[in-house]
């Protein structure tokens, strides 16, 4: 996984945003997180999509029965940075969304791809949804 991201990272930064393996396009942005105990800095490829106060990003990790990493990361440090494909580099806080307002944006990214009801169906936990707001 960590050669298919790494390609990922480097197309996006070789093409200003636009990512043609998997036919991502333009809809990903990098996910810069501390590790919530090395405190060692990661870049993650994540879908993206805009919201009022910035991005949704969901943690689905293919519906893997565990939250991804960069999930428990921006817990313990939310002030982060994201790349995006139209505004380059952009400091945001994340913010763990619940109830109704998590739900909303989850039907989000069930509408904008189909497999994110797949890694719903193939899990038990109730899959996060952060909103990364523009600092």
């Amino acid at each position: 996984m960590a050669d298919f991201n790494e390609r990922i990272i480097e197309e996006f930064r070789a093409n200003d945003g636009t990512v043609t393996v998997a036919g991502f396009g333009r809809s990903l942005v990098l996910l810069h997180h501390r590790g919530a105990r090395s405190g060692v800095e990661r870049v993650t490829p994540v879908m993206g999509l805009p919201s009022e106060h910035g991005w949704l990003i969901a943690a689905s990790k293919g519906g893997a029965p565990e939250n991804p990493a960069w999930f428990h990361n921006l817990l313990a440090h939310p002030d982060t940075v994201i790349e995006t494909p139209d505004d380059g580099e952009v400091a945001v806080h994340a913010e763990r969304l619940e109830g109704d307002t998590r739900d909303a944006a989850w039907a989000r990214f069930v509408e904008a791809s189909p497999g994110f009801a797949e890694y719903e169906r193939r899990t038990e936990r109730t899959i996060p949804v952060v909103e990364l707001r523009r600092r």
